[in-house]
């Protein structure tokens, strides 16, 4: 099986790069609005949010910010098929501005934006992030009631474009072989993630600045997504690619990728690391089986039993859609002209 991921250099607003249609699954995590940090790039973007900002009205800049974001839920409308998928991962900001303290709710306006082109909002779920302080709030401490409560979650907003699902041919190799076990689906499609506990991707680079702007969540969440609501053959996109997690996901998974990055250098530092993604890929698949084998093990201790085998590996699944599993690993990593090809074989045991 062969892979081909792709990513352009430019702005997410105009991603003209892009086909329409051609997308079956946006994963992405965009710059948060009223995170100081992203200040100065919506500046750069609309000349109106640096001056609502300097003039203290918080609620004119977010408007401005999610404006320009919103440009870019109109490509994403444009480039996915109908039934598609569109996976944002966002977290609201807290923040004073000319001396008054609120949340400003970025999940609440995405979800408005995308119901407001058109997209069905479906289950969302809340992940909590990898805290180091112990301190659970924020105020004037052990008096009340100025003290509020700590930011520790994201949200990922899931939204179909359209009404039906996507079809598939019926009994399609590339959709049964990309199951999951049935207690990974018990883990991933609960509302609430608590074990996605590793730390925040990080980039290997000697510049403070790019370091600051990765912003990167852990591979762990795009990886689930992809498996997901992604089939073997499918396209993911994201178009604010940063340190290209969601990419390092999508060959790990054996799908097709797309990503639109405004800054170079983050190409650089990913194309640095390449070299080590087939290691990488052969140990998420590995350590997806060691833990089914662990829960088949938990499950015969419980005295509960199976009554199907898995086709390609020696281990028993709970239902009859598992038995055609067959994870992908990295085989060999090609260079091309925008992005790589990859070559895909199935997981090797030993």
């Amino acid at each position: 099986m062969e892979t081909t991921h792709r990513v352009f250099v430019g702005d997410s607003r105009d991603l003209s790069a892009v086909d329409d249609e051609s997308v079956e699954l946006v994963v992405t995590s965009p710059p948060y609005p009223m995170i100081e940090m992203w200040d100065d790039l919506f500046t750069e973007l609309d000349p109106a949010v640096g001056d609502a900002l300097a003039n203290g009205d918080g609620r004119a800049a977010f408007d401005a910010m999610h404006a320009q974001l919103e440009r870019v839920w109109d490509e994403l409308e444009r480039v996915l098929v109908d039934g598609g998928i569109a996976c944002i991962n966002v977290g609201d900001a807290t923040r004073s501005i000319d001396g008054s303290f609120r949340v400003y709710q970025n999940h609440a306006r995405v979800l408005e934006a995308f119901e407001e082109r058109g997209f069905e909002p479906l289950p969302d779920v809340l992940w909590r992030k990898p805290a180091n302080s112990a301190a659970k709030f924020m105020g004037s401490g052990m008096i009340p009631p100025n003290a509020y409560v700590t930011l520790e979650h994201e949200y990922i907003l899931v939204f179909r474009k359209g009404a039906e699902s996507r079809a598939f041919e019926p009994k399609a190799d590339r959709r049964y072989e990309a199951a999951y076990f049935w207690e990974e689906r018990n883990q991933w499609f609960t509302d609430v993630w608590t074990d996605v506990t590793g730390e925040l991707q990080s980039i290997e680079t000697t510049d403070d600045e790019l370091r600051e702007r990765s912003a990167a969540y852990p591979l762990e969440i795009p990886y689930r997504l992809l498996c997901m609501y992604s089939a073997y053959g499918d396209t993911v996109l994201d178009p604010f690619w940063g340190t290209g997690t969601t990419t390092l996901a999508a060959m790990c998974a054996g799908r097709n990728s797309v990503g639109s990055e405004l800054e170079d250098a983050f190409l650089e530092v990913f194309d640095d690391g390449v070299d080590e993604i087939p290691a990488l890929s052969r140990s998420v698949g590995r350590a997806r089986l060691e833990r089914h084998r662990e829960f088949v093990e938990r499950r015969r201790e419980d005295g509960e039993g199976f009554e199907y085998e898995a086709d390609y590996y020696e281990t028993p699944v709970v239902t009859g859609m598992e038995r055609g599993i067959r994870l992908r690993e990295v085989r060999d990593i090609e260079r091309i002209v925008d992005g790589y090809r990859i070559e895909h074989a199935p997981l090797a045991l030993e």
